[in-house]
């Protein structure tokens, strides 16, 4: 395992403030009417989103989901493109004709989500399968959360990569509700982790809020798919620090959870971590986040500047 450097290590925190700035800024365009439709936020999982994507190569694959903004910037999105979506811009990804994170880009290797999101797995499995078949360097990755992994597509798109030792990676986010269902009313095991055995492949369970701990589990996991091990599967203790989405109050979660894992703020603990170390200074930290704060007000009056799309061009790239 190659060691991070300092320049890395920035720009891992780089990441992990943007997507929470991002975020941030998509519930107050939400609050403020702008947005249309609901916002799903990934406040408090960040980690597991700038973990993971950070430890790929350029020429893999990802298959993010509707928490995984972090990915998805990492890939070469901008702030822009998030706001332009979730209002419904002309100049947005779709052009106005859908929103939050259903969108993608194959040059940039992520494919575009849908809302069914355990059919993610069997997507990314055949993308696996075309980068065996054609013996290139790729390995795929889905991201899924407790709620898929209990979904059909799911284990047969498991089970299919298994079978096939296709170079699979399948992140697992486990913050403890499919929406308002606890995983204890979804599943009989205790860890999503304790699954893999069941396929016939590997696993590693980490703390979902640690993003050096994931990078780490997915660049030994990316090693070992390439080397033609087979799929590994993944899974992130972590907390979804709001309801399912915007609209929802998650007053369905004890209070005493939100204060345990508030204590585990995965950009408090990676800041901590980075001054512990002597790895970031003071003024490093103020740079980082002066960028960020000029790009996220950039991003927004670009977003609230564009028109919204003519109604005349509704169904122009429908083709049946």
């Amino acid at each position: 395992m190659k060691t991070l450097t300092r320049a890395q290590l920035h720009e891992i925190y780089y990441y992990l403030h943007l997507n929470r700035r991002v975020d941030e800024q998509l519930t107050l365009l939400y609050r403020q009417g702008k947005v249309v439709g609901g916002v799903y936020s990934g406040l408090g999982q960040e980690a597991v989103s700038v973990g993971s994507a950070y430890a790929l190569e350029p020429q893999d694959v990802l298959g993010p989901v509707i928490r995984n903004v972090g990915a998805m910037l990492i890939r070469g999105y901008r702030p822009r493109d998030l706001f332009l979506q979730y209002m419904a811009r002309q100049d947005g990804p779709t052009n106005g004709r859908d929103a939050n994170t259903h969108f993608g880009d194959v040059a940039r290797g992520v494919i575009a989500p849908i809302s069914m999101l355990g059919e993610t797995v069997p997507l990314m499995a055949g993308i696996a399968l075309a980068a065996k078949l054609h013996r290139e360097n790729r390995v795929a990755l889905a991201y899924v959360g407790d709620g898929a992994s209990s979904t059909g597509p799911f284990h047969e798109g498991m089970n299919f990569a298994a079978v096939q030792k296709l170079p699979l990676l399948i992140i697992a986010e486990n913050n403890g509700w499919a929406y308002s269902t606890p995983t204890s009313k979804q599943m009989a095991v205790l860890n999503m982790a304790d699954r893999a055995p069941g396929y016939g492949i590997l696993s590693a369970m980490v703390d979902g809020n640690d993003v050096l701990a994931v990078y780490a589990a997915t660049r030994k996991a990316a090693e070992h798919a390439r080397r033609g091990g087979g799929p590994v599967l993944i899974e992130c203790k972590t907390m979804r620090m709001k309801g399912h989405a915007e609209h929802d109050d998650a007053r369905y979660v004890p209070k005493q959870e939100f204060e345990k894992w508030q204590k585990k703020d995965p950009l408090r603990c990676f800041e901590k971590y980075l001054v512990a170390k002597r790895q970031m200074t003071a003024q490093e930290k103020a740079s980082i986040e002066a960028r960020i704060d000029q790009k996220i007000r950039e991003d927004v009056a670009f977003a609230e500047a564009s028109p919204l799309p003519p109604p005349e061009g509704a169904a122009r790239p429908v083709w049946a």
